[in-house]
């Protein structure tokens, strides 16, 4: 029984993914987010309390490689598909015909190819979450940006034009080449060879851990400061950090 404990919590983040699905796909990118989060938080919790609880399994890191992939890989691709929709300013995939026989036809779609690269993102996950499953050197470490650092990096976007309200900033935003682009760069980090630190402690001291300590005390600078426009900086300073804490990194 009390192995199965991580395994429930990891099962609680899979089911936050599926919520934030459903937001997502009906434009609730808000709600989605928020899911998003709550299940980044039990992605981190369920290996936690695998630790403590000393229970650790091949099967729960197969099932949490999975979860993420709901959670931290499909719903950034569905945000980005989303977001290219509308800087493409063509109607939505996803506005089916009421009739069930004719919404069974594609002439009842509103197309928008160039929308499809935003799963780059997706595929670029499942290639991540793959690799670390097999990858023994990750273990105090990450090669390439985590998919849950990657999807928060993602969802940031409709945040900042949802609270921050920037009209300079929005049109950045959804313009289709600035999406691509963007695209394009979260899908290399993903699979990058790039050495980023973990934020997992093997003890409380400051030497140690200088630059978690540090990274913690900058990103809630950032977050007070800069609200969700934080977050982008916050991953390009976790990724200078990194690169210059290389010899550091174990």
């Amino acid at each position: 029984m009390k192995q199965q404990i991580p395994n429930f919590v990891t099962l609680l983040n899979l089911f936050s993914g599926c919520l934030a699905v459903l937001f997502a796909v009906n434009n609730q990118f808000v709600a989605a987010s928020c899911f998003v989060a709550l299940g980044i938080f039990f992605d981190f919790f369920d290996g936690l309390l695998a630790r403590k609880l000393q229970v650790q399994s091949a099967l729960g890191i197969q099932l949490d490689s999975l979860a993420d992939m709901v959670t931290s890989g499909l719903v950034p691709g569905i945000i980005m598909f989303k977001l290219l929709v509308m800087a493409s300013d063509t109607k939505d995939l996803m506005s089916f015909s009421n009739d069930w026989n004719s919404a069974m036809h594609w002439q009842e779609f509103q197309f928008a190819p160039l929308a499809l690269i935003g799963f780059i993102i997706t595929m670029a996950s499942a290639y991540r979450l793959a690799k670390f499953n097999i990858d023994e050197d990750q273990q105090a470490y990450f090669k390439g940006l985590p998919t849950p650092a990657n999807a928060l990096l993602v969802l940031s976007l409709p945040l900042i034009m949802e609270f921050q309200d920037n009209d300079a900033i929005n049109q950045i935003i959804l313009t289709p080449w600035f999406l691509v682009l963007f695209t394009v760069i979260s899908s290399y980090l993903l699979i990058s060879p790039i050495k980023l630190f973990a934020l997992k402690f093997k003890d409380w001291g400051f030497k140690t851990n200088a630059i978690r300590y540090l990274f913690i005390i900058l990103c809630v600078v950032l977050l007070v400061v800069l609200q969700f426009a934080a977050i982008p900086v916050i991953i390009i300073m976790y990724i200078i950090l990194s690169l210059l804490g290389q010899k550091g990194i174990s």
